[in-house]
Protein backbone atom coordinates (compact mmCIF):
# COMPACT_ATOMS: atom_id res chain seq x y z
CA UNK A 1 0.00 0.00 0.00
CA UNK A 2 1.59 3.71 -0.92
CA UNK A 3 1.61 5.73 1.57
CA UNK A 4 0.33 9.51 1.85
CA UNK A 5 1.64 12.01 -0.05
CA UNK A 6 3.52 14.42 3.32
CA UNK A 7 2.80 17.44 0.74
CA UNK A 8 -0.51 17.02 -0.18
CA UNK A 9 -1.26 16.56 3.75
CA UNK A 10 0.31 20.12 4.29
CA UNK A 11 -1.82 20.87 1.78
CA UNK A 12 -4.87 20.26 3.25
CA UNK A 13 -4.14 21.53 6.15
CA UNK A 14 -3.38 25.02 4.78
CA UNK A 15 -7.25 24.89 3.70
CA UNK A 16 -7.99 24.64 7.01
CA UNK A 17 -8.97 27.93 9.19
CA UNK A 18 -8.72 29.04 12.97
CA UNK A 19 -12.44 29.17 13.48
CA UNK A 20 -11.63 32.58 15.37
CA UNK A 21 -9.14 33.83 13.53
CA UNK A 22 -9.84 32.99 10.40
CA UNK A 23 -6.47 32.15 8.83
CA UNK A 24 -4.47 28.83 8.36
CA UNK A 25 -3.31 26.86 11.12
CA UNK A 26 -0.48 26.43 8.71
CA UNK A 27 0.26 30.00 8.90
CA UNK A 28 -0.49 30.93 12.25
CA UNK A 29 2.01 28.15 13.75
CA UNK A 30 -0.93 25.42 15.27
CA UNK A 31 1.09 22.66 13.27
CA UNK A 32 3.10 21.49 15.15
CA UNK A 33 3.99 17.69 13.94
CA UNK A 34 3.00 15.51 11.23
CA UNK A 35 3.43 11.37 11.68
CA UNK A 36 2.68 8.63 8.79
CA UNK A 37 2.82 5.39 9.46
CA UNK A 38 3.04 2.49 6.70
CA UNK A 39 -0.33 1.59 7.01
CA UNK A 40 -1.80 5.40 5.97
CA UNK A 41 -2.67 6.51 9.81
CA UNK A 42 -1.97 9.95 10.07
CA UNK A 43 -1.50 11.58 13.44
CA UNK A 44 -1.24 15.51 13.36
CA UNK A 45 -0.50 17.49 16.70
CA UNK A 46 -2.21 20.59 16.12
CA UNK A 47 -1.15 23.43 19.32
CA UNK A 48 -4.28 25.83 20.68
CA UNK A 49 -3.72 29.29 21.80
CA UNK A 50 -5.17 28.12 24.83
CA UNK A 51 -5.61 25.31 26.88
CA UNK A 52 -9.64 25.85 27.15
CA UNK A 53 -10.57 27.10 23.97
CA UNK A 54 -13.87 27.20 23.20
CA UNK A 55 -13.50 25.87 19.36
CA UNK A 56 -11.05 22.84 19.81
CA UNK A 57 -13.88 20.21 18.86
CA UNK A 58 -14.46 22.35 15.82
CA UNK A 59 -10.29 22.05 14.53
CA UNK A 60 -10.23 18.79 15.75
CA UNK A 61 -13.31 17.49 13.16
CA UNK A 62 -12.43 20.21 10.62
CA UNK A 63 -8.78 18.72 10.63
CA UNK A 64 -9.91 15.03 10.45
CA UNK A 65 -12.31 15.86 7.50
CA UNK A 66 -9.54 17.09 5.81
CA UNK A 67 -6.55 15.17 6.01
CA UNK A 68 -9.14 11.99 5.63
CA UNK A 69 -9.67 13.10 2.09
CA UNK A 70 -6.19 12.84 1.09
CA UNK A 71 -5.59 9.70 -0.84
CA UNK A 72 -3.98 6.80 0.71
CA UNK A 73 -5.08 8.11 4.20
CA UNK A 74 -6.70 5.21 6.22
CA UNK A 75 -7.23 7.01 9.35
CA UNK A 76 -6.40 10.76 11.34
CA UNK A 77 -5.43 10.77 15.21
CA UNK A 78 -5.42 14.67 16.21
CA UNK A 79 -3.61 15.13 18.75
CA UNK A 80 -4.46 18.84 20.93
CA UNK A 81 -1.69 20.38 22.47
CA UNK A 82 -1.28 23.95 23.83
CA UNK A 83 0.69 26.67 22.51
CA UNK A 84 3.74 28.34 25.38
CA UNK A 85 4.50 31.58 25.84
CA UNK A 86 7.01 32.48 23.14
CA UNK A 87 4.48 30.57 20.35
CA UNK A 88 1.67 32.89 21.39
CA UNK A 89 3.95 35.75 21.55
CA UNK A 90 4.88 34.90 18.22
CA UNK A 91 1.05 34.23 17.06
CA UNK A 92 0.29 37.66 17.89
CA UNK A 93 2.92 39.70 16.18
CA UNK A 94 1.78 37.02 12.77
CA UNK A 95 -1.53 38.85 13.71
CA UNK A 96 -0.58 42.10 14.42
CA UNK A 97 0.89 42.28 10.76
CA UNK A 98 3.77 44.97 12.36
CA UNK A 99 0.87 47.53 13.39
CA UNK A 100 0.99 49.67 16.33
CA UNK A 101 -0.39 48.70 19.43
CA UNK A 102 -4.42 50.21 20.07
CA UNK A 103 -4.31 51.19 16.08
CA UNK A 104 -7.71 51.15 15.14
CA UNK A 105 -7.51 49.39 11.61
CA UNK A 106 -11.05 50.69 10.16
CA UNK A 107 -9.79 54.06 10.68
CA UNK A 108 -6.55 53.67 8.40
CA UNK A 109 -6.77 55.33 5.05
CA UNK A 110 -6.69 52.39 2.93
CA UNK A 111 -9.01 50.71 4.75
CA UNK A 112 -11.44 48.87 2.40
CA UNK A 113 -14.15 47.85 5.74
CA UNK A 114 -17.30 48.84 5.29
CA UNK A 115 -18.53 50.12 9.11
CA UNK A 116 -21.85 50.93 9.31
CA UNK A 117 -23.17 52.65 12.76
CA UNK A 118 -27.12 51.74 13.76
CA UNK A 119 -27.87 54.66 15.84
CA UNK A 120 -31.43 55.67 17.44
CA UNK A 121 -32.66 58.53 19.35
CA UNK A 122 -34.50 56.50 21.75
CA UNK A 123 -34.74 52.68 23.35
CA UNK A 124 -36.94 49.89 22.67
CA UNK A 125 -37.34 50.37 18.88
CA UNK A 126 -35.50 47.23 17.88
CA UNK A 127 -32.35 48.97 17.04
CA UNK A 128 -30.31 45.99 18.07
CA UNK A 129 -32.17 43.27 16.01
CA UNK A 130 -31.85 44.99 13.13
CA UNK A 131 -28.07 45.29 13.45
CA UNK A 132 -27.61 41.42 13.87
CA UNK A 133 -30.48 40.28 11.55
CA UNK A 134 -28.13 43.00 9.16
CA UNK A 135 -25.05 41.21 9.93
CA UNK A 136 -26.28 38.16 9.31
CA UNK A 137 -28.02 38.99 6.14
CA UNK A 138 -24.72 40.02 4.52
CA UNK A 139 -23.10 36.91 6.09
CA UNK A 140 -25.58 35.58 3.75
CA UNK A 141 -24.48 37.32 0.90
CA UNK A 142 -20.94 35.41 1.27
CA UNK A 143 -19.77 38.90 2.96
CA UNK A 144 -17.30 38.80 6.05
CA UNK A 145 -19.12 40.26 9.10
CA UNK A 146 -18.34 41.67 12.04
CA UNK A 147 -20.64 43.06 14.83
CA UNK A 148 -19.66 45.56 17.88
CA UNK A 149 -22.12 45.48 20.48
CA UNK A 150 -21.29 49.12 21.52
CA UNK A 151 -24.22 49.51 23.45
CA UNK A 152 -22.45 49.23 26.68
CA UNK A 153 -24.97 49.55 28.97
CA UNK A 154 -27.64 47.93 27.33
CA UNK A 155 -25.58 44.82 25.40
CA UNK A 156 -27.66 42.51 24.00
CA UNK A 157 -26.51 41.72 20.80
CA UNK A 158 -24.66 38.39 22.39
CA UNK A 159 -27.84 36.88 23.60
CA UNK A 160 -29.71 37.77 20.47
CA UNK A 161 -26.71 35.51 18.54
CA UNK A 162 -26.80 32.57 20.50
CA UNK A 163 -23.76 33.22 22.24
CA UNK A 164 -25.02 35.56 25.06
CA UNK A 165 -22.39 32.58 27.39
CA UNK A 166 -19.11 32.66 25.30
CA UNK A 167 -16.07 34.00 26.42
CA UNK A 168 -13.66 35.48 24.19
CA UNK A 169 -10.36 33.91 23.52
CA UNK A 170 -7.17 35.99 24.22
CA UNK A 171 -3.87 35.54 22.70
CA UNK A 172 -1.47 37.48 24.44
CA UNK A 173 -3.28 41.23 24.08
CA UNK A 174 -4.95 40.34 20.92
CA UNK A 175 -8.84 39.67 21.97
CA UNK A 176 -10.77 36.90 19.27
CA UNK A 177 -14.28 38.24 18.52
CA UNK A 178 -16.69 35.00 19.11
CA UNK A 179 -18.01 33.36 16.13
CA UNK A 180 -21.49 32.28 15.91
CA UNK A 181 -23.24 29.93 13.72
CA UNK A 182 -24.00 32.20 11.16
CA UNK A 183 -20.99 33.07 9.78
CA UNK A 184 -20.98 36.57 12.48
CA UNK A 185 -18.15 37.62 14.39
CA UNK A 186 -19.52 39.68 17.58
CA UNK A 187 -17.36 41.35 20.80
CA UNK A 188 -19.54 42.81 23.43
CA UNK A 189 -18.63 44.43 26.54
CA UNK A 190 -20.88 41.68 28.23
CA UNK A 191 -18.22 38.92 27.02
CA UNK A 192 -15.25 40.66 28.57
CA UNK A 193 -17.49 41.30 32.31
CA UNK A 194 -16.42 38.22 35.05
CA UNK A 195 -20.40 37.95 35.56
CA UNK A 196 -23.27 38.21 33.15
CA UNK A 197 -25.20 39.73 35.72
CA UNK A 198 -22.60 42.01 36.46
CA UNK A 199 -23.80 45.92 36.10
CA UNK A 200 -21.53 48.02 34.19
CA UNK A 201 -21.36 51.55 36.16
CA UNK A 202 -18.96 53.53 33.42
CA UNK A 203 -18.66 57.34 32.35
CA UNK A 204 -17.19 59.14 29.56
CA UNK A 205 -13.45 58.33 29.31
CA UNK A 206 -14.49 54.48 30.67
CA UNK A 207 -16.90 54.40 27.92
CA UNK A 208 -14.24 55.84 25.74
CA UNK A 209 -11.50 53.03 26.49
CA UNK A 210 -14.00 49.93 26.25
CA UNK A 211 -15.12 51.50 22.17
CA UNK A 212 -11.44 51.98 21.66
CA UNK A 213 -10.82 48.17 23.11
CA UNK A 214 -13.25 46.51 21.24
CA UNK A 215 -12.17 48.12 17.88
CA UNK A 216 -8.59 47.93 18.19
CA UNK A 217 -7.71 45.05 20.79
CA UNK A 218 -9.78 42.72 18.76
CA UNK A 219 -8.29 41.04 15.96
CA UNK A 220 -10.93 41.42 13.62
CA UNK A 221 -8.98 39.77 10.24
CA UNK A 222 -10.44 41.19 6.86
CA UNK A 223 -13.36 42.25 7.55
CA UNK A 224 -15.58 43.32 4.40
CA UNK A 225 -18.65 44.97 6.75
CA UNK A 226 -18.25 46.26 10.69
CA UNK A 227 -21.72 46.85 12.02
CA UNK A 228 -21.60 48.98 15.65
CA UNK A 229 -24.64 48.35 17.44
CA UNK A 230 -24.54 52.00 19.67
CA UNK A 231 -26.64 53.40 22.57
CA UNK A 232 -29.45 55.20 22.13
CA UNK A 233 -29.40 58.83 22.34
CA UNK A 234 -26.11 61.13 21.35
CA UNK A 235 -24.29 60.30 24.64
CA UNK A 236 -20.05 59.44 24.81
CA UNK A 237 -19.88 56.61 22.78
CA UNK A 238 -21.32 58.36 20.04
CA UNK A 239 -19.07 61.14 20.15
CA UNK A 240 -16.20 58.69 20.80
CA UNK A 241 -16.94 56.80 17.55
CA UNK A 242 -16.99 60.01 15.71
CA UNK A 243 -13.80 60.79 16.78
CA UNK A 244 -12.13 57.41 16.42
CA UNK A 245 -14.23 56.12 13.32
CA UNK A 246 -15.31 59.48 11.48
CA UNK A 247 -15.50 57.57 8.54
CA UNK A 248 -18.29 55.37 9.54
CA UNK A 249 -21.36 55.63 8.04
CA UNK A 250 -24.79 55.60 10.35
CA UNK A 251 -28.31 54.28 9.86
CA UNK A 252 -31.06 55.66 11.95
CA UNK A 253 -33.47 53.67 13.22
CA UNK A 254 -37.32 54.81 14.17
CA UNK A 255 -40.52 53.80 14.85
CA UNK A 256 -43.31 55.65 13.23
CA UNK A 257 -44.70 57.28 16.22
CA UNK A 258 -43.45 61.05 16.86
CA UNK A 259 -41.87 60.37 20.22
CA UNK A 260 -39.76 58.38 18.18
CA UNK A 261 -39.08 60.35 15.58
CA UNK A 262 -38.55 63.49 17.33
CA UNK A 263 -35.54 62.02 19.34
CA UNK A 264 -34.16 59.97 16.02
CA UNK A 265 -33.69 63.28 14.28
CA UNK A 266 -30.76 64.39 16.91
CA UNK A 267 -29.21 61.22 16.64
CA UNK A 268 -28.87 61.77 13.21
CA UNK A 269 -27.84 64.94 13.89
CA UNK A 270 -25.38 64.02 16.55
CA UNK A 271 -23.82 62.00 13.33
CA UNK A 272 -23.62 64.68 10.93
CA UNK A 273 -21.97 66.89 14.04
CA UNK A 274 -19.34 64.37 13.89
CA UNK A 275 -18.80 64.88 10.67
CA UNK A 276 -20.04 61.13 9.46
CA UNK A 277 -22.59 60.61 6.72
CA UNK A 278 -26.37 59.63 7.40
CA UNK A 279 -27.34 56.95 4.69
CA UNK A 280 -30.58 56.27 5.45
CA UNK A 281 -33.27 55.59 7.77
CA UNK A 282 -34.81 52.02 8.82
CA UNK A 283 -38.53 52.26 10.01
CA UNK A 284 -39.11 49.31 12.28
CA UNK A 285 -42.34 48.13 13.69
CA UNK A 286 -44.08 50.30 10.83
CA UNK A 287 -47.66 48.63 11.01
CA UNK A 288 -49.00 44.86 11.75
CA UNK A 289 -50.69 42.65 8.52
CA UNK A 290 -54.02 42.11 9.71
CA UNK A 291 -54.13 38.42 10.27
CA UNK A 292 -57.45 38.14 9.09
CA UNK A 293 -57.32 40.02 6.09
CA UNK A 294 -53.99 38.25 5.28
CA UNK A 295 -55.62 35.06 5.61
CA UNK A 296 -57.92 35.87 2.64
CA UNK A 297 -55.56 36.85 0.56
CA UNK A 298 -56.36 41.05 1.82
CA UNK A 299 -53.65 43.25 2.66
CA UNK A 300 -54.66 45.43 5.53
CA UNK A 301 -52.03 47.06 7.59
CA UNK A 302 -52.91 47.92 11.33
CA UNK A 303 -51.27 51.14 11.87
CA UNK A 304 -50.68 51.08 15.33
CA UNK A 305 -47.98 53.16 15.95
CA UNK A 306 -48.99 55.12 13.36
CA UNK A 307 -47.55 55.98 10.14
CA UNK A 308 -44.72 58.07 8.14
CA UNK A 309 -42.36 58.51 10.67
CA UNK A 310 -39.74 56.89 9.36
CA UNK A 311 -40.29 59.19 6.12
CA UNK A 312 -40.15 62.44 8.24
CA UNK A 313 -36.82 61.65 9.83
CA UNK A 314 -35.55 61.10 6.29
CA UNK A 315 -37.04 63.93 4.78
CA UNK A 316 -36.11 66.49 8.02
CA UNK A 317 -32.23 65.26 8.00
CA UNK A 318 -31.91 65.50 4.37
CA UNK A 319 -33.41 69.08 4.45
CA UNK A 320 -31.30 69.95 7.38
CA UNK A 321 -27.94 68.59 5.42
CA UNK A 322 -28.61 69.02 2.17
CA UNK A 323 -27.80 65.71 0.56
CA UNK A 324 -30.52 62.95 0.34
CA UNK A 325 -31.23 60.57 3.16
CA UNK A 326 -33.88 57.44 2.33
CA UNK A 327 -35.78 55.49 3.83
CA UNK A 328 -34.17 52.08 4.16
CA UNK A 329 -36.98 49.65 4.58
CA UNK A 330 -39.93 49.61 6.77
CA UNK A 331 -40.14 46.80 8.52
CA UNK A 332 -43.67 45.37 9.73
CA UNK A 333 -44.64 43.73 13.56
CA UNK A 334 -43.55 39.89 13.37
CA UNK A 335 -43.72 37.74 16.16
CA UNK A 336 -41.13 35.54 15.17
CA UNK A 337 -38.98 38.49 14.88
CA UNK A 338 -39.44 39.26 18.22
CA UNK A 339 -38.81 35.41 19.06
CA UNK A 340 -35.95 34.67 17.43
CA UNK A 341 -33.95 38.01 19.69
CA UNK A 342 -35.33 35.87 22.94
CA UNK A 343 -33.96 32.39 21.64
CA UNK A 344 -31.08 33.57 19.91
CA UNK A 345 -32.21 32.47 16.19
CA UNK A 346 -32.66 35.78 14.22
CA UNK A 347 -35.81 35.70 11.80
CA UNK A 348 -33.00 36.01 8.79
CA UNK A 349 -32.01 32.69 9.33
CA UNK A 350 -34.45 30.82 11.22
CA UNK A 351 -37.50 32.24 9.29
CA UNK A 352 -36.01 33.84 6.29
CA UNK A 353 -39.13 34.39 3.72
CA UNK A 354 -40.90 36.18 6.73
CA UNK A 355 -42.20 39.38 5.86
CA UNK A 356 -39.99 41.06 8.54
CA UNK A 357 -36.73 39.23 7.43
CA UNK A 358 -37.51 39.72 3.68
CA UNK A 359 -36.98 43.58 4.18
CA UNK A 360 -34.49 43.48 6.56
CA UNK A 361 -32.65 41.09 3.54
CA UNK A 362 -33.29 44.02 1.01
CA UNK A 363 -32.45 46.40 3.29
CA UNK A 364 -29.05 43.84 3.39
CA UNK A 365 -28.73 43.58 -0.05
CA UNK A 366 -28.64 47.21 -0.67
CA UNK A 367 -25.74 48.18 1.81
CA UNK A 368 -23.66 45.12 0.26
CA UNK A 369 -23.55 47.10 -3.32
CA UNK A 370 -22.51 50.39 -1.71
CA UNK A 371 -18.61 51.47 -1.75
CA UNK A 372 -16.86 52.21 1.19
CA UNK A 373 -17.46 56.27 1.30
CA UNK A 374 -14.75 58.67 1.36
CA UNK A 375 -15.39 60.59 4.55
CA UNK A 376 -12.14 60.59 6.54
CA UNK A 377 -10.34 58.77 3.49
CA UNK A 378 -6.62 59.83 2.13
CA UNK A 379 -6.80 60.30 -1.48
CA UNK A 380 -2.67 60.00 -1.71
CA UNK A 381 -3.24 63.32 -4.23
CA UNK A 382 0.04 65.76 -3.95
CA UNK A 383 -0.53 69.34 -5.29
CA UNK A 384 2.14 70.07 -8.36
CA UNK A 385 3.40 73.22 -9.47
CA UNK A 386 1.65 75.17 -12.54
CA UNK A 387 4.51 75.65 -15.65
Amino acid sequence: MTSPDIDRIQAALARVNDPEIKRPITELGMVENIDVDDTGMVRVTVLLTVSGCPMKDTITSEVTKAVGNVAGVTGVDVVLGVMTAEQRAGLQEILKSGQAQREIPFAAADSLTKVYAIASGKGGVGKSSVTVNLGIALAKQGLRVGIVDADIYGHSVPAMLGVADTRPTQVEDLIMPVPTPSGVSVISIGMLKPRRDQVVAWRGPMLDRALVQMLSDVYWGDLDVLLLDLPPGTGDVAISLGQHLPSAEVIVVTTPQEAATEVAERAGTMASMMHQRVIGVVENMSFLPCPHCTAKGIEHKLEIFGSGGGARVAQTLGARFGYDVPVLGEIPIDVSLREGGDTGKPIVESDPTAPGALVLTEIARGLSGRGRGLAGMQLGLSPTAKG
